[in-house]
């Protein structure tokens, strides 16, 4: 069996320790990684990703290639990628195509004006994991999967923006096609009227510049998965990926055989599913994806509708929502043998299906979706699918050079910046006189502590009732101690305006910045050096906060 390579690497090595401290953030120890990956970071229950393989921070996954014949794939995808304008469009398909290579996969759906940032930082990982392993001699390419088979509207067709009046969203309307795929979409006329608007808002002849050249791959009549192949090519240039949408013909011709395996199997697919949803919450850990017993994890383009396929009986089926529909299990491999492009995975099945066409050797993942890959692993051995190793993804957000000076003048950490609002209101008055119900608290509960003595004395059967008053009394200053300090730190309006500033900027809509900022903002506010200083400064230890300024303070490593 392949081991782990566990070997220090530059870009894998934690920076939290040659960063300032007041930006060191422990993402599991502050609350801010679901169960499962902080599980797995803390060398805990990765068996429930098994024959999935964890990567360990500060190591390198080793082993071979995985077999697979990519050449007709790869030679479909450097014609789709010259046509995003991928400047190493031929380069990276040349990769993909040697069986020698080992392939990092990332991906996310197409969203407005590039998604969340978030699809910046997915991508960036995955190609510096690929420069990784070709430092170390092992040939690399990495593949961008753009989920265009999905059909979740509010996650593709809204933007959020921060403008000088505040954080904004701008969207293309109502869903005017229900259940039909993204990239079956045009953009549609709303869209310029979005680029109109945030042209209006936002000031800067560069703002204004980057927002023409968008508009050119966000047309009305261009299609999600298009303008978004577009934009990430031209964000990250010769670091971008090798794009792959998910409706291109040659890969649904590709996914063939393992579509079929999932028919023919769906009895021990779903048997796998339950003993490993079992075993997970057994463990204490929630379901990422909800058990749908009885639903396939295919779905059917059926009238424009993408819908669940549903088992019926031992050799029935029919979609979810359309009693009409349906046939036998023969007639459903034949449909997958004539016309591959109807039938798509969903979550359950996509991972082992896009890993056996791929030949994936590295999956890098979002800590959402590393959680359900704890469930998802149970389908691998069922389809017989080499699994490859899987990464936790860094999790990022951008500062300014001021905005970091400004933390470090108030005398905060980012993490407490990032906590709740009763931490972070602690943390502006520890030290000063802020706090100034605590000692009389202590007081009180020592006071108490002595009538307890007497009252048992007179009466034992006052010990309910004192611990009851005790309780009480000890609450009520504990919540007006809370409001006291809350006052204590806003007490200084200046300072108070810069700390909500600062938090707003953070944790815009309260969510953590790179799950709400539109990805192509942040080139339109820095230029082109955006991009850079993410490649530069983004490093691949997920465990810690990755704060990435686009203007480089002096002294950081």
């Amino acid at each position: 069996m392949e081991t782990l390579t566990s070997v220090t690497v530059n870009a894998l090595s934690s920076s939290a320790p040659s960063r300032p401290e007041t930006l060191r953030v422990d993402l599991a120890a502050n609350g801010l990684l679901p169960s499962l990956p902080s599980a797995f970071l803390a060398g805990r229950d990765q068996d429930l990703l098994a024959p999935l393989r964890f990567v360990a921070r500060d190591a390198r996954p080793s082993g071979p290639a995985r077999a697979g014949d990519r050449r007709e794939l790869a030679a479909e995808l450097a014609v789709a990628n010259r046509g995003y304008g991928h400047p190493e469009a031929a380069a990276l398909a040349r990769k993909l195509a040697d069986p020698a290579t080992r392939v990092v996969v990332t991906g996310q759906q197409p969203g407005l004006l590039g998604g969340p940032l978030y699809s910046v930082a997915k991508a960036v990982a995955a190609a510096r994991w690929a420069a990784e392993l070709e430092a170390a001699g092992e040939p690399a390419v990495a593949v961008f999967w753009i989920a265009t088979e999905d059909h979740d509207w509010a996650e593709v067709s809204s933007a959020v923006v921060p403008t000088p009046d505040g954080v904004r969203a701008f969207d293309l309307g109502p869903d005017p096609e229900p259940l039909a795929p993204a990239g079956m979409r045009a953009l549609g006329p709303q869209v310029a009227e979005v680029l109109r608007e945030l042209s209006a808002v936002m000031p800067g002849e560069r703002y204004g510049e980057w927002l023409e050249q968008v508009g050119r791959w966000y047309r009305p009549d261009a299609r999600f998965g298009e303008a978004f192949a577009r934009l990430m090519a031209a964000l990250l240039g010769p670091r971008c990926p090798l794009l792959l949408d998910a409706m291109h013909p040659a890969l649904k011709a590709a996914q063939r055989p393992w579509l079929r395996r999932v028919i023919e199997r769906r009895v021990a697919i779903e048997e796998a599913l339950a003993r490993q949803d079992a075993e997970v919450e057994r463990r204490g850990h929630s379901l990422q994806v909800s058990p749908q017993r009885g639903a396939s994890p295919l779905f059917l383009l059926s009238r424009g509708e993408r819908r669940r396929i549903e088992w019926r009986g031992a050799g029935a089926w029919t979609l979810r929502g359309r009693e009409d529909s349906g046939g036998s299990v023969d007639e459903l491999l034949r449909i997958v043998e004539e016309n591959p492009g109807v039938v798509s995975p969903g979550v359950l099945a996509r991972g082992a299906i896009q890993d056996a066409v791929l030949g994936t050797f590295l999956q890098v993942l979002g800590p959402g979706e590393l959680s359900y890959m704890a469930q998802v692993s149970a389908v691998y051995p069922v389809l017989e699918v080499e699994a490859p190793w899987v990464a936790l993804r860094p999790q990022t957000l951008v500062l300014e050079g001021h905005q970091i000076e400004k933390l470090e003048e108030l005398g905060i950490g980012l993490a407490d910046l990032l906590g709740s609002q009763q931490r972070l209101d602690r943390a502006l008055t520890a030290g000063g006189d802020g706090d100034f119900v605590a000692p009389i608290r202590a007081r009180v509960e020592a006071a108490l502590g002595e009538l307890r003595g007497s009252a048992l004395a007179a009466d034992p059967n006052l010990e309910r009732p004192y611990e009851k008053t005790c309780e009480q009394i000890l609450r009520a200053l504990d919540t007006f101690g809370e409001k006291a300090i809350a006052a204590a730190a806003r007490r200084n309006e200046v300072r108070a305006r810069r700390v909500d500033q600062l938090r707003e900027t953070c944790l815009p809509l309260g969510r953590l910045q790179e799950r709400v900022i539109a990805a192509a903002h942040f080139q339109g506010k820095y230029g082109e050096r955006f991009a850079e200083s993410f490649w530069e400064q983004m490093e691949l230890d997920p465990a810690f906060l990755q704060v990435v300024s686009p203007a480089r303070k002096e002294g950081w490593s």
